[in-house]
């Protein structure tokens, strides 16, 4: 059963970086993509960043390209999500999500992998 468990979030001031993990078990990813999703209050989940485990293929939503940088490290089984220049508009809690695909996707149909979230909080 493939688990998913993130972490790396937490309170951080605007302009402030953060970068979370999500570490992934259970499957063997080289026919993977991994997606980084953001659900703020009210709001509908999104796409932040997607990267294919093989290749290194990737994504990013408008919103956060040139901020953002999606990574993963095959030995230790581990999606990155390194954030820089945050915005208040960025809080929100952060899904990692696996998906059987050949590339990297924006469509959260597409992932049959969720894990808990984290919640990011930017705010002075």
């Amino acid at each position: 059963q493939v688990q998913l468990v993130e972490s790396g979030g937490g309170l951080v001031y605007p302009g402030g970086s953060l970068r979370l993990s999500c570490a992934a078990s259970g499957g063997t990813f080289s026919n993977y993509a991994m997606g980084w999703f953001r659900q703020a209050p009210g709001k509908e989940r999104e796409s932040v960043a997607s990267i294919t485990w093989i290749g290194g293929s990737r994504y990013y939503a408008d919103s956060v390209k040139g901020r953002f940088t999606i990574s993963v490290d095959n030995a230790k089984n581990t999606v990155y999500l390194q954030m820089s220049g945050l915005k208040p508009e960025d809080t929100a809690v952060y899904y990692c999500a696996a998906g059987r695909l050949w590339g990297p996707s924006p469509d959260r149909d597409a992932y049959d992998y969720w894990g808990q979230g984290t919640q990011v909080t930017v705010s002075s």
